[in-house]
């Protein structure tokens, strides 16, 4: 491990440890960061640096990206016929959704974007 690395690792706990005390002092970060006179602007840059520096070793953890899905996506299975045991009437005006395995079934007339809303919250990425 070099110097930079060493460095790098440093201030990560630094701002890992700042980061735990704001969130057991209960106060929000704008008046965290004005109590303790740190910019808000590099509070939101560590903690940007914190979640990939995490998502960073899950994926060396997983063995090289296994069974990641890449940030901005998620998989959508198709159901085929030997699945589809609904009945026509239900199939035309329904849309079934699976990922992280959870199947969500929806009227094809419910607004698209609470249904998009609702897949970022349930697949959330690094």
């Amino acid at each position: 491990m070099n110097t930079r690395e060493i460095a790098k690792d440093y201030r990560l706990a630094h701002w890992a440890g700042l980061m735990r005390e704001r969130e057991e002092s209960g106060q929000s970060v704008r008046i965290f960061c004005k109590n303790t006179g740190i910019c808000e602007n590099s509070y939101y840059y560590w903690q940007r640096k914190l979640r990939e520096a995490a998502c960073g070793e899950l994926m060396k953890l997983q063995g090289n990206n296994a069974g990641m899905t890449p940030t901005g996506f998620t998989e959508v299975k198709l159901q085929t016929q030997s699945v589809m045991s609904l009945s026509t009437a239900l199939a035309q005006n329904h849309v079934c959704i699976e990922t992280g395995g959870m199947r969500i079934s929806a009227s094809c007339e419910y607004p698209i974007e609470k249904l998009t809303a609702l897949l970022r919250e349930i697949v959330q990425p690094c």
